[in-house]
């Protein structure tokens, strides 16, 4: 996609776009057409505009190579990058990504285009909105401010996820006539301008789930605070926002009462945590996964699992040490890979294994599928047999976007050779915006409120009621869980007075936001924005490295080059006029 050229014109929009519903399903319509600017100059027609700015949140179908180097969910770029995994299978499978997690990276390669394209054609159809939207006439002024704030939202969250990928990237808005714009600055204040007007300006609720309101703006906002390191404005916000917030339901934000549930599909529907979420659809008859998480269509078991394919997406040893707890529930902050998580790495699935008796936090087996541990509801995990390649990746699968054998026929999509899932992506999701909230609070000195917010987070994953319990019969595990959890859970929140100090304080927030997101996109830039990607990287390099050949011998972390990956040299040659180079390539990069 040629970047003079990501505003598409009006007379190639789809007709899908018209017909406006007011239904969950509304971005799942299918395109049947095209019509011009004054057939679209209507209220039905700028909705089907803005239907179509959400549908690209997916990242699908809009040019990229691959489907999942544009997923959503950033596991590449937010948690390969960032160590909570692998990228898994085997060295010869898309060895693309190879230099990308070896950091190493050509800018040349594919999936940097992919990604840039996915966002810049949101960008597009968002701009569309917001320019056809003057011409409208028959809407109520409060319906022409939401749909103005829906596409302004929209456009500052795939501004945002350029920026954290790419830094400095070209800016397009509705009044832009020369396309050839350069990428010399930061964009963070048009990324604040759009999150602010949509806070100001987005109603509380919105009738559709999946919509954008006035408290996801606000979230979203304060996160890019947070990036820019204003502690005290997004302290300011968060502390609206905890209090006050409300879901599309009418429902106050919160925390569910168990964790699991936010990685259920069958919850989503009353769903507390999800903030912002990207709508997944299963089965809508369109014989694709397009709307099914097609991003995140090879990170499923592998083997003899009864998923498929293909064996992405593994979570490190590493990550997995990070769950072990002391004899007072807490976590080895500095320590945690000197109390390692027993595993099976180098053994066959005949031959016998007993998983780790000591402590652990329960989000673990949430978040990685152990060998001898309950895989939710499809049987004991077996260890090798469901693992491409040990000894490249590790020994662990992927477990938070996998749906349930008792769900499946409602849940997942076949419709094509590597599955697909009704599960939703949670862009932000209430933990998120408390250990955020906590963070912006230890750096402005509030210790104890920081504290309270983290403690939070910790209690509800120690509610007993959302551990992995063992099967009641292995051999028959849709007969139900007995009483017994599956590992040691051992958890408990930080004491009275434990954030004493800012670093202290900071230091566990850090180490909070590893365990509760994990595997779900933003560990790499969590390590980039707090300035220790390359100190922690290279130390988790040089750990690793005896367990998992992917990482070679001359894996190196280089700040600040590594903090940022190339701008595509595709996007650099289209947009290079008479010789003269329009885009700049990042540092450290030829």
């Amino acid at each position: 996609m040629k970047l003079r050229s990501i505003i598409i014109p009006f007379s190639v929009l789809m007709l899908g776009g018209i017909f406006y519903s007011c239904k969950k399903e509304f971005l799942t319509h299918t395109p049947q057409g095209a019509l011009s600017a004054d057939v679209l100059a209507t209220p039905g027609g700028v909705n089907g505009l803005l239907i179509g700015a959400y549908a690209a949140l997916d990242g699908q179908d809009v040019g990229s190579s691959t489907p999942w180097g544009s997923s959503v969910s950033n596991f590449i770029w937010g948690s390969v990058l960032g160590t909570d995994a692998s990228k898994g299978s085997y060295s010869g499978d898309q060895q693309g990504l190879n230099e990308i997690f070896n950091y190493s990276a050509s800018t040349t390669n594919s999936f940097f285009d992919d990604k840039w394209k996915a966002n810049y054609e949101g960008i597009s159809r968002c701009n569309n909105v917001l320019k056809i939207l003057p011409g409208v006439k028959g809407l109520a002024d409060a319906d022409n401010k939401n749909i103005e704030a829906q596409g302004k939202f929209l456009r500052a969250h795939y501004y945002f996820d350029l920026y954290k990928i790419f830094n400095k990237v070209p800016y397009i808005d509705e009044t832009t006539t020369d396309f050839s714009q350069k990428n010399d600055v930061v964009i963070t204040d048009k990324i604040e301008a759009d999150f602010l007007f949509a806070y100001n300006n987005l109603p509380e609720t919105q009738g559709d789930a999946g919509r954008a309101n006035k408290w996801a703006a606000g979230a979203y906002l304060a996160k890019v605070y947070m990036y820019e390191a204003k502690f005290a404005d997004a302290k300011a916000l968060y502390d609206v926002i905890i209090p006050s917030g409300k879901t599309s339901l009418g429902v106050k934000y919160d925390l569910f009462s168990m964790f699991e549930n936010n990685f259920r599909p069958e919850d989503e529907k009353i769903s507390p945590e999800a903030v912002f979420a990207v709508e997944m659809a299963a089965n809508v008859g369109t014989s694709s996964i397009d709307n099914g998480n097609q991003g995140d269509m090879l990170n499923f078991p592998y083997g003899s699992s009864p998923f498929g394919c293909c064996g992405f997406y593994q979570p490190r040893i590493d990550l997995v040490n990070s769950f072990r707890t002391d004899v007072n529930g807490l976590p080895y902050l500095d320590t945690y890979n000197d109390h390692p998580v027993k595993n099976d790495q180098g053994l066959f699935s005949s031959q016998a294994f007993t998983p780790d008796a000591g402590n652990l936090d329960p989000r673990v087996d949430w978040t990685a599928g152990r060998r001898g541990l309950p895989f939710n509801d499809w049987g004991l995990h077996p260890g090798a047999d469901w693992i491409r390649e040990q000894a490249y990746a590790g020994p662990y699968a992927n477990k938070k976007n996998i749906y349930w054998q008792s769900t499946e026929k409602q849940y997942h999509d076949a419709s094509s050779w590597a599955p697909g899932s009704a599960i939703n992506y949670l862009v932000i999701r209430f933990a998120d915006v408390l250990l955020l909230a906590a963070e912006a609070d230890a750096q402005v000195g509030s210790l104890a409120d920081a504290e309270a917010l983290v403690n939070r987070v910790r209690n509800r994953a120690a509610n007993p009621a959302g551990f992995v319990y063992k099967y009641i019969d292995n051999a028959n595990p849709l007969a139900g869980f007995s009483a017994t959890p599956a590992a040691k859970y051992v958890i408990s929140p930080y004491p009275a007075g434990y954030f004493a100090s800012k670093d202290v304080a900071l230091k566990a927030i850090y180490f909070e936001r590893k365990l509760e997101l994990a595997m779900e996109g933003h560990r790499f830039f969590d390590l980039v924005r707090w300035g220790i990607a390359e100190s922690t990287i290279n130390t988790f390099i040089t750990y690793e490295r005896q367990f998992s050949s992917d990482i070679l011998a001359g894996t190196h972390y280089t700040a600040p080059k590594n903090n940022y990956n190339p701008i595509p040299q595709n996007e650099i040659d289209i947009t290079t006029v008479g010789g003269q180079k329009t885009l700049t390539q990042n540092p450290g990069y030829q």
